[in-house]
């Protein structure tokens, strides 16, 4: 980094840097208010926007409930089978903790 002396800014040039600033932003906000006139009513989604609206109606679709998953757990407990190991069941009430 390289300081080029120790001079204060002055108010004079500080203002007019600021006033220049200004003056643009505003002529920015003109053209595209006037743009934006042209353009109303108008949408347009990115590739990656349009690509998550289509994976979010896929999710939707999809079952709350993994069926195939309820009935092979329904059929160990039947069967006698499905064991609960109490001590993996504590680690993870512990990692909620």
């Amino acid at each position: 980094m390289k300081i080029n002396g120790n001079n204060p800014v002055e108010g004079k040039d500080l203002y007019n840097k600021v006033r220049e600033t200004n003056t643009y932003s505003e002529a920015e906000r003109s053209d595209s208010a006037r743009n934006s006139d042209a353009d109303k009513d108008r949408i347009s989604l990115s590739g990656n926007a349009r690509k998550i609206h289509e994976l979010k109606g896929l999710i939707e679709q999809l079952p709350d409930i993994r069926t195939d998953r309820v009935e092979e757990l329904r059929k160990a407990l039947d069967a006698g089978q499905y064991n609960v190991d109490p001590l993996k069941i504590a680690e993870k009430v512990l990692e909620e903790i």
